[in-house]
Formats: structure tokens, C-alpha cells, sequence
């Protein structure tokens, strides 16, 4: 088994170094075009120098930029997304709205159906007591 290993960490590195070249995007990709770096990861890979080239070469560096420590530069940082329960502004804005039209409409309807239902009941009633006076 130890035998092996070689050849899988060569493999392994191979495979890891062609995919983050395929899932890289094309302005992050350094010196040769894309396509090209995944010529040279496919050709020289067992040999590691196409794997090793890419991952020292091909790729911008994807850390903090301008110089910033990372807790500066996650300071620094807002957060792109806040679960509506999470965020005040979201919270005050919903008291502060006036009710939208669309649930005046549903209030309407809603006295609408309750009034037909009135009247049916109503008409109901009376079909009632008409046939037991007829009786």
C-alpha cells in the first residue's frame, strides 16, 4: 500500500489543480490564458511541474488586498446579507408602512363573501320557515 502513495498524492494533486483551474475565473487567472494553463496542468501533470506551475504561478493570491491585516480587513467588511429577523431597519420598516392596497382588497372581498354569506342564511331561513308553515 505504501508504494502507492506516490502516486496517489501526485494524483490527487494533479486532480485538485485541474479543477480549481477549471473553477477559477478568467480575471483571476495569472500570466497564460485559461485555457492554456489547463493544457500545461493536463501535460506535465505527472511530473508535478503543470500542477505546482498553476498553483504557484497561474492564480492572484486571494487574501486580504491593499496591505490590511485580515481582522482589518474583516472589520472593515459588511456583511452582504441579514435574514430579515436579524435586521432592525427591515423590522421598523414594516411598522412604519402604510398597509398596501392589496390587503384592503382582501378586507373587501373578505366583507363581500361575509355579507353574501349573510344573505344566503338569510334566504335560507326563510325557505325554512315557509315550508313548515306550508306543513
Amino acid at each position: 500500500m505504501l508504494r502507492y502513495l506516490p502516486f496517489l498524492l501526485v494524483l490527487a494533486l494533479w486532480i485538485y489543480a485541474f479543477i480549481d483551474c477549471l473553477n477559477t475565473p478568467e480575471e483571476e487567472v495569472r500570466g497564460l490564458p485559461k485555457v492554456v494553463w489547463v493544457i500545461v496542468i493536463l501535460l506535465f501533470g505527472e511530473v508535478l511541474v503543470g500542477p505546482v506551475a498553476w498553483l504557484v504561478a497561474g492564480k492572484v493570491g486571494r487574501g486580504p488586498t491593499r496591505g490590511v491585516t485580515p481582522s482589518e480587513w474583516h472589520r472593515d467588511q459588511r456583511p452582504q446579507y441579514v435574514a430579515p429577523d436579524d435586521n432592525p431597519e427591515f423590522l421598523n420598516s414594516l411598522s412604519a408602512e402604510p398597509a398596501p392596497s392589496k390587503n384592503v382588497k382582501d378586507e373587501a372581498l373578505l366583507k363581500d363573501w361575509e355579507a353574501d354569506l349573510r344573505r344566503r342564511e338569510e334566504e335560507l331561513r326563510r325557505r325554512e320557515a315557509g315550508e313548515e308553515s306550508e306543513s
